[in-house]
């Protein structure tokens, strides 16, 4: 993972994320966390997910691991996915949807290809994020939201199409419930449309799924694959050349004013509490998922 310089008015820095091979041709670009760039509002972990084909019987597999003190976000472009939890929930993910999952004190979960795209063969292509939590609401308990992709707030106009996943913007409010204040969207710019950032938080950041973007006007622009970390204060206007299109996430959010911690999959402001979730789980201490009894151990350990 690189950080690659750019005398942009509004651009702070720009990360290359390192692609990582999962297997079985599935690839993904983990933006965050980046030494260059920890978090962006709470927002700590970012991976951009294929596009990848599968072959009938094969498919995505995450086997159940743990999270505490972060929620997760799916949201998908192509493909399904199946999520299971310690709590019993059961649910397919499919393009336009999200699901929001609380871990809070400490939750479950295993994604996998959905029975019928493993038989058929299919695509997977989507987003994955964390959200850290405030630290009062850390150890919350852990929960599961599904809101269909009908549910979610599009708005489409002048060669713009945005769809607010998480949080507010240009007056969409997302049903998804957070547990702090933050803006996640995905903007398409269609034939050379623009759309203006407004400096709504402190920290913002976009990640360029497809095309090249031109920000404040100037040439030299970006491409896909890159996160463009913004300056905060600034109102920055992003668009696309005639005839071009470009696709994009918007996150953005004020940063916690206590340090997050991050090991594996948790996310604390205590050190001992990673501590504490590491033996728990080393322990199988941690409940399990219904239906997908698999165990992956730490990843320092056999």
């Amino acid at each position: 993972m690189t950080v690659e310089p750019r005398t942009v008015d509004g651009v702070v820095s720009v990360i290359l994320p390192a692609v990582r091979d999962l297997g079985d041709g599935f690839s993904v670009r983990r933006a965050l966390p980046s030494p260059h760039q920890r978090m962006i509002g709470p927002f700590i972990f970012f991976d951009h997910m294929g596009p990848a084909s599968f072959k009938m019987g094969h498919g995505f597999d995450v086997r159940p691991h743990p999270h505490i003190g972060l929620a997760t976000v799916t949201y998908l472009i192509d493909g399904e996915v199946v999520h299971r939890d310690n709590t019993g929930v059961v649910e397919t993910i499919r393009p336009g949807d999200v699901n929001w999952m609380t871990a809070g004190s400490g939750i479950v979960h295993s994604e996998r290809t959905s029975p019928r795209q493993r038989a058929e063969g299919g695509d997977l292509y989507g987003i994955q994020a964390w959200v850290a939590l405030p630290a009062r609401h850390e150890e919350t308990a852990p929960s599961f939201a599904h809101h269909a992709a009908g549910d979610i707030p599009t708005v489409e106009a002048d060669g713009v199409c945005m769809t607010v996943i998480a949080g507010n913007a240009n007056g969409l409010r997302s049903p998804v419930e957070t547990l702090s204040d933050m803006v996640y969207a995905e903007i398409i710019l269609i034939n050379g449309g623009s759309y203006q950032i407004r400096p709504d938080f402190e920290e913002r950041a976009i990640y360029i799924l497809a095309g090249d973007l031109l920000v404040a006007g100037q040439a030299g622009g970006f491409a896909a694959g890159e996160l463009v970390v913004l300056k905060p204060g600034a109102e920055i206007v992003i668009s696309t050349g005639r005839n071009q299109s470009a696709r994009l996430m918007l996150m953005g959010g004020d940063p916690f004013p206590e340090r997050r911690h991050i090991y594996w999959n948790f996310v604390s402001s205590s050190l001992e509490r990673i501590e504490q979730a590491k033996g728990d789980w080393r322990g199988r201490r941690f409940p399990g998922v219904p239906g997908d009894d698999d165990f992956i151990p730490l990843p320092d350990e056999p």
